[in-house]
């Protein structure tokens, strides 16, 4: 499942991309409008700002802004920044990959080879869908 956080930070992503100037938007704002807590919002942004995807201002007129262009934003970065892994199973994944420990051959496990799908499709649509298709 899909945690709150990555729910989350896609919807504050998405408002950010929707704005029609670059200038940065405070938390209560994005709050407000995505209907998020501000404490959680906060944690999200954050992380984030660490990672490039926002750049963040401080003081009157301060908020958070996108430092990428929104194209230049794909779902498989936003989903690895906050969610981790996108492949269920360690073992299928590309980034974190671990062998399964009660699994002797992984060639000839049903459930690596259900699960290398489930991922390959994943991210196809992770790969191919950006901030900027969200955002129209």
């Amino acid at each position: 499942m899909l945690s709150k956080k990555t729910k989350y930070g896609i919807k504050a992503l998405t408002f950010l991309a929707r704005q029609e100037t670059k200038n940065p938007v405070s938390i209560a704002t994005i709050s407000k409008s995505e209907n998020i807590s501000v404490k959680f919002l906060e944690s999200i942004l954050l992380t984030l700002r660490k990672n490039g995807i926002l750049g963040s201002k401080k003081g009157i007129g301060g908020g958070y802004y996108l430092i990428k262009n929104p194209k230049d934003v794909p779902m498989t970065m936003v989903m690895r920044v906050l969610e981790g892994p996108i492949a269920m199973m360690p073992c299928v994944s590309l980034n974190y990959y671990e062998k399964c420990d009660d699994c002797p051959d992984e060639d000839k496990c049903a459930v690596h080879r259900l699960m290398i799908q489930v991922r390959d499709n994943s991210l196809e649509v992770f790969r191919n869908t950006t901030l900027a298709d969200l955002s129209n």
